[in-house]
């Protein structure tokens, strides 16, 4: 795991600027979380797009099947698929995760419209890109999505993973444990499907995907330099991407209070 810890140390710095991002503390009241959750949404759906991704390339989807040649990868990768598309939510009832949030949007009154009809006009992979520019997002949102099919269309597996592991699943704990700490203590109570949902990411992500999926990394770049630079480079432009995806969230925050808009 050498590589792995001389990566981490890499991109500490990024990591600590997200764990300690501006926009934790700016969420406020639940307009604020509104506004937050309208945004992060749509990370929360292309998440899942890199997770497939994984798993076309790690485990066999075709006919005829045939073994996959790392079946620990395979299993780990198949393990999160479950978690992912067909968790339990609050109630006990089988949801995937995104639909458990979008449950938790409308919950506290967030707009869901959006979302729900960019997911349901984007059909193929090779023209999502091009709908991301067309759309009406904003520029960091656009270029977060944009960064993620990017990456995915490369089909470099360690690429790909490295987007999944450091961009996103081994960071999801330290920017979730935040949001509670900062905005969502005065809300749990309120919110319990919001509240159920950050609480199984941590439980999940930080306890049993996390370490798993930097085992993943390892396993895919074993001794080849030029895949660990790769994945360096793709974390580091994973990270600054969320970055700038957060500053954009917090400005928009900030645009609302009187106190930020005083001539």
């Amino acid at each position: 795991m050498k590589k792995i810890e001389q990566i981490e140390r890499h991109i500490l710095e990024l990591r600590e600027s997200l764990k300690n991002h501006a926009l934790y503390y700016h969420l406020s009241d639940v307009q604020d979380i509104k506004i937050f959750m309208e945004k992060h949404i749509y990370a929360v759906w292309d998440f899942m797009s890199l997770l497939k991704a994984l798993q076309q390339q790690l485990t066999c989807i075709s006919i005829p099947w045939k073994p996959s040649y790392n079946a620990k990868t395979a299993r780990f990768i198949n393990e999160i698929v479950l978690g992912e598309e067909t968790d339990v939510n609050e109630n006990g009832i089988r949801k995937s995760h995104f639909e458990m949030y979008i449950e938790a949007m409308n919950e506290v009154g967030a707009s869901t419209e959006k979302i729900l009809h960019f997911v349901k006009s984007t059909n193929s992979i090779d023209d999502i890109v091009s709908r991301i520019q067309n759309s009406n997002l904003k520029k960091a949102e656009k270029e977060f999505l944009e960064f993620t099919f990017k990456t995915i269309e490369t089909r470099e597996v360690h690429k790909i993973a490295a987007a999944f592991t450091f961009g996103r699943e081994d960071l999801i704990p330290d920017m979730f444990l935040a949001i509670i700490d900062k905005s969502n203590h005065n809300h749990e109570n309120k919110f319990p499907k919001l509240s159920y949902y950050l609480n199984r990411h941590i439980e999940l992500d930080g306890d049993e995907h996390g370490p798993l999926s930097l085992e993943m990394i390892s396993e895919l770049c074993g001794d080849d330099e030029s895949k660990w630079d790769d994945v360096l480079q793709t974390s580091v432009e994973a990270l600054k991407k969320r970055i700038s995806l957060w500053d954009e969230i917090t400005d928009e925050i900030k645009q609302r209070k009187p106190a930020y808009n005083i001539a």
